[in-house]
């Protein structure tokens, strides 16, 4: 490929009209898709109800995703009807599992499974998924194969999973197949009301302690946002992301946001996917948003173009 035709392609590939018109189908609607800024470089939005793609953005393009993994971890662990009131215990082989990263939680105290499931959606807490993978039936190994099982049950074609955590980059999705993954996950209402506590004081015993924790999406305490089920994720090779099913208007919306730069810039982009739903119009972004997105789209474009060459 040639230097002007990747030029040409990538210019192409950074207009939203581009990557959004064929969700409307009709370039002369109100909701002209040239008309929303994001952030994040790949992007969707849902009719919950009907399924209607309102807005897409390079949704085909497979990213690291990050914590969002942990609602695959959820609904396999829903799924394998566990009891949620047996305690398990956080071992050193769950500090391994995530590389020894940083979690307040003491090896060998003990919580109900349900109290785990709740503090790795709510607040991402790691070793948390770690130990939901582990204490699984047939180990890590048996619930990896599961999660990916599960995103193959629902045409998640261009997801993969090798954790249950989402430290590793090689978790990967699309913006298109986490739409279908919260689709599928907000039909649970453990999932649901979990993901979306906004404050949760977690009680460990063996030895007895405390912990509090805080939602990592804010949208979850804010009045103006009825949001029925979240989860954030970040990872440098990830960006921030988020998803999320919300309410507004009267209709119900699933929300993806991958790769946004900046740690607010997924909430930002909530905002401005409302704005434009109420107005036709969503503001701007920040021009090292915008820098972010060209970067990264010209790398996607590098790869595929190199992909294509072998």
């Amino acid at each position: 490929m040639t230097k002007i035709m990747i030029t040409l392609f990538l210019s192409l590939l950074l207009s939203p009209a581009m990557a959004a018109g064929a969700a409307l189908g009709k370039p002369e609607t109100k909701l002209n898709p040239a008309n929303l800024q994001l952030a994040s470089v790949s992007a969707m939005v849902v009719d919950a109800d009907s399924g209607e793609v309102l807005y897409q953005k390079y949704a085909d393009i497979v990213k690291p995703i990050a914590s969002l993994t942990k609602v695959m971890t959820a609904m396999v662990v829903l799924d394998s009807k566990q009891s949620l009131r047996e305690v398990i215990r956080f071992s050193q082989a769950d500090r391994k599992a995530i590389n020894n990263y940083f979690s307040r939680i003491r090896v060998d105290s003990e919580l109900p499974r349900g109290e785990v499931l709740r503090v790795a959606l709510m607040s991402s807490e790691n070793l948390a998924a770690a130990s939901l993978g582990r204490n699984y039936p047939g180990g890590m190994t048996a619930f990896v194969a599961k999660m990916n099982a599960k995103a193959k049950a629902l045409g998640m074609k261009n997801s993969h999973f090798v954790d249950s955590s989402g430290l590793s980059h090689h978790n990967v999705s699309t913006a298109a197949d986490m739409a279908k993954l919260i689709a599928a996950a907000a039909k649970y209402p453990v999932i649901s009301e979990y993901s979306t506590t906004a404050t949760h004081t977690a009680n460990f015993r063996r030895p007895s302690y405390l912990l509090a924790y805080v939602n990592t999406n804010q949208l979850v305490r804010y009045k103006r946002w009825d949001v029925g089920m979240s989860k954030t994720g970040y990872l440098n090779e990830a960006g921030r992301c988020l998803v999320m099913k919300a309410e507004v208007d009267g209709k119900s919306l699933l929300f993806v946001m991958l790769d946004s730069f900046g740690k607010t810039s997924p909430i930002g982009d909530a905002g401005r996917i409302k704005r434009w739903l109420a107005s036709g119009k969503s503001g701007n972004v920040a021009s090292s948003a915008q820098l972010y997105q060209k970067q990264k789209v010209a790398e996607y474009l590098a790869e595929r173009t190199t992909a294509s060459i072998r």
